[in-house]
């Protein structure tokens, strides 16, 4: 069965925009749009989506309390939500985790990462747009040193930098020169062995480690 995504946003442009990308995955399917908050709270509820992708700034109620209605602590049945937003500032992003978001995305952050979303909150996981990962990243303490011994094998070491850097599935298949489910099983026994939820995870093990710039 395909993925069931219920995309929120004030912007026509933009829900036509992301329902094209998204109906082109043959395990996405859009199912409805949202033009303001309560109606993407009203019809989440009644479709109850996989997955609901919703902008920070919408009329009558903005995202983060819908995203709060729909998956926040409080929430008895909570939905899967992304948040995809044109604004890149720290108080957002934490807001939008805080109220239960499965991930934060930046408009900018293209095609492949707004997939890769939305398979990662399907699967109970959660992304990180990476250049907002980055920004986080700077605010935890790092090694000075690389440490002499890692729990990887050398090939899942590539694909836990090349995730820490950015990269999608497909681009760390295209760089390493190998099939994408090949990367798909280096990814869960790295995430196995680091005990990593997700990429963001991930990122903050390399970054701890020295490993990445």
């Amino acid at each position: 069965m395909p993925i069931r995504v219920l995309v929120a946003d004030d912007q026509s442009l933009v829900r036509t925009a992301f329902r094209l990308i998204l109906d082109a995955e043959p395990d996405i399917e859009v199912i409805s749009e949202a033009a303001d908050g309560e109606s993407a709270v009203r019809l989440a509820r009644r479709l109850r989506p996989d997955v609901t992708l919703m902008d920070i700034r919408m009329p009558k109620l903005d995202g983060v309390r819908a995203t709060a209605l729909l998956a926040g602590p409080d929430v008895i049945d909570p939905l899967k939500v992304v948040v995809v937003t044109t604004y890149d500032v720290d108080e957002n992003v934490y807001a939008a985790l805080q109220a239960g978001a499965s991930g934060f995305l930046l408009k900018d952050a293209g095609a492949g990462w707004l997939a890769e979303a939305i398979r990662a909150a399907a699967r109970g996981q959660a992304i990180v747009s990476p250049s907002v990962t980055v920004r986080l990243l700077r605010h935890l303490p790092r090694a000075a040193d690389h440490p002499a011994d890692l729990p990887l094998t050398a090939r899942e070491l590539d694909v836990a930098l090349a995730v820490a850097r950015g990269r999608t599935n497909a681009e760390i298949a295209l760089d390493l020169s190998i099939s994408l489910s090949t990367v798909k099983s280096h990814l869960a026994s790295v995430q196995e062995k680091l005990e990593a939820r997700n990429r963001t995870e991930i990122a903050i093990w390399a970054w701890r480690h020295g490993l990445i710039e």
